[in-house]
């Protein structure tokens, strides 16, 4: 049983470490190859491109090479190219609009290697060549352009751009994908504080429309308004007689009522009044000591 379970062990590490070795040297040998998903491998020996491999998979070199499969990793090179998708942003290309302003262009672009050769023996530095053709179709194309338009059409722009990169790329071995102007703006700092203040300026003025309009409407309003209550108070001014005089030829129509409105009418002024009465008995009314007394007292101070 100990016999069986040592066994076991050793088998088991004999296969982790064996197969591991036993896939690289033949790897080394040339016997196979592993194409990752979106990578291609061009194999160069002695000088010459002898196979490329861009499908993904495994592949039997033997098939493909024949007895140069045994001497390309040694003698030879192997290329391994990444095919996936890039993308670069190159900042702030200085253009000139049509009034002269100068302005600068940030402009986003996408690139994938479409032909593995060119990329490798055409260029020595392709990313970079199709970096200076972006960055001089940008110059070429955008200059000269009304500033209005420059500051408004970014998709015009970027269309414009990739028209003119996207044969020249393919000398490179790229293909060019989406070119997208992210960002035009003012590269001389005077120019842009002029115009911050501009635009300050202008909205200072607006605002100050805005409270002056708002201050006539309010004044218009409340004149309307002052106007329409004097004229209400004024009707009803006129009506208070004529309503007072109706009510009063009413009441005279009846001797004793208008006899009694009058009189209570007489002794509540006299109450609201700071005058003083005297009140006499009505059989001594015609007697002189007694009216005498009366205006006595009643007379001021």
């Amino acid at each position: 049983m100990s016999g069986l379970l040592l066994g076991a062990v050793l088998g088991f590490f004999a296969m982790a470490l064996g197969v591991p070795l036993l896939l690289g040297l033949c790897r080394m040998l040339g016997l196979y190859a592993v194409v990752e998903e979106r990578t291609c491998r061009v194999y160069v020996f002695l000088g010459q491109v002898v196979a490329v491999l861009d499908e993904p998979g495994l592949h039997l070199l033997w098939t493909r090479l024949g007895w140069k499969a045994l001497l390309v990793n040694w003698v030879g090179r192997c290329h391994v190219i990444d095919l996936r998708l890039d993308q670069q942003y190159l900042r702030s290309q200085a253009v000139n609009s049509e009034e002269g302003a100068p302005m600068g262009i940030g402009i986003w672009y996408e690139m994938s290697i479409s032909d593995p050769l060119k990329y490798l023996f055409e260029n020595a530095d392709p990313r970079g060549s199709l970096a200076a053709n972006v960055s001089n179709a940008t110059v070429r194309c955008l200059s000269n352009m009304k500033l209005a338009r420059m500051l408004e059409s970014r998709h015009g722009m970027s269309r414009t751009v990739r028209a003119e990169v996207s044969p020249m790329s393919h000398a490179y071995g790229y293909q060019l994908g989406s070119v997208y102007i992210r960002k035009v703006h003012f590269r001389d700092e005077g120019m842009i504080r002029q115009i911050e203040e501009k635009v300050v300026n202008r909205l200072r003025q607006v605002t100050s429309a805005i409270r002056q309009d708002g201050a006539n409407q309010v004044s218009i309003l409340t004149s309307s308004a002052d106007r329409q209550a004097a004229i209400a108070f004024a009707k009803a001014a006129a009506l208070r007689p004529q309503i007072v005089g109706a009510a009063l030829q009413r009441i005279a129509q009846d001797p004793e009522v208008a006899a009694a409105m009058f009189e209570i009418l007489e002794v509540q002024r006299l109450q609201e009044g700071n005058a003083r009465v005297t009140l006499v008995p009505e059989n001594q009314k015609s007697d002189l000591l007694v009216q005498l007394l009366a205006s006595s007292q009643t007379a001021p101070r």
